[in-house]
Formats: structure tokens, sequence, C-alpha cells
């Protein structure tokens, strides 16, 4: 395999379907779900214990990679301020006609702002296309992760991971 985590450090888009993360097509036209991107078995749980709906299992072994069941999955986000591999994502396919919205944890300075037009990048902080930051949430339940949420054209629903941060110059 020339792509995937072992020769990029990014989970490739064949490695991501082999794992039992990915809600369905079913589930993605429904509503917010979680896009669990975790392919490497390495011993974590927060996500699963983090999951008030029962929604996301890890079991025993605590290696075993995370299962999604889409339909138990209310949105809420907590797993994605849970996973310290910033692996987890919420993905709302269908928010309109045309777009998308993306949800993901954000640690760096300075946070985006509302309503901000921002450069959308994939899982190797390529650039996808530009998006509108629709909510930046600060929460204590959140552990005060910030999490970002991004509204995207439909097409790059699963592609755009995060954004393109800004680079401070404290000269």
């Amino acid at each position: 395999m020339s792509k995937g985590i072992k020769k990029t450090g990014v989970p490739s888009w064949e490695e991501l379907k082999d794992t039992s993360g990915l809600p369905d097509e079913k589930r993605l036209e429904e509503g917010p779900v979680a896009f669990i991107e975790c392919v490497q078995e390495i011993p974590c749980n927060p996500c699963e214990l983090a999951c008030p709906s029962g929604a996301i299992t890890v079991g025993r072994p605590i290696t075993n990679l995370p299962r999604i069941e889409g339909e138990k999955c209310t949105g809420c986000s907590l797993c994605l301020a849970a996973c310290p591999g910033l692996a987890i994502f919420k993905v709302h396919k269908n928010y309109s006609e045309t777009t998308s919205l993306v949800e993901f944890p954000f640690e760096f300075l300075p946070l985006p702002q509302e309503c901000e037009i921002v450069r959308c990048v994939d899982r190797y902080g390529r650039f996808v296309t530009e998006g509108r930051v629709i909510k930046v949430k600060r929460l204590k339940k959140y552990d005060l992760t910030p999490l970002i949420t991004i509204e995207v054209p439909k097409i790059f629903f699963s592609d755009v991971r995060s954004i393109e941060r800004e680079v401070c110059n404290n000269d």
C-alpha cells in the first residue's frame, strides 16, 4: 500500500472504509453524525466513555478500533472533544440542498470567528475549498477543546477535516 497511515501518517480512504467507524450512507442522509477516522489499534477508548447514547463501542481488548452504531448517534459532539488523536468529526451531509456541515476540534490560536470565510483543508493539510464558519464552541463539557463548525459545498463533506491556521507573528 503506497498510501495510508504507515506511509504518510494520514489514513487513506481505503483504510477508513475498512473500519467500522464510518456511518452508513442511509445514516449520513438523516442528519448530523459522528465520523470516526481511527485506523490504529492503540489502547484508547475516551470516545466510548464520552458517548452518552452508547453509539460508540471499543470493548475489549481496549486496542479494538471504535465502532459506531449510526442509528444511536445523536450528533452531540462529546466524542470529538474527547478524542486525544483528533480523529473524530461530525458531518451533517444535508445541511442544505447544496451544503454540508463539518465539525472538528481545533486546538490552535487564534480561533476563527463565526461567519468568517476560511480556507478548508483535507486530512493532509491541502487546500480543498473555502468554507464559512458557522459556530465556534468552547464549552466546559467539551473539556474546553474548541469545536469549529464549517459550512462547505456538499461535494466536500468527506474531504474537509480542518482549516488553515493563521500564523501569529509576535516579532
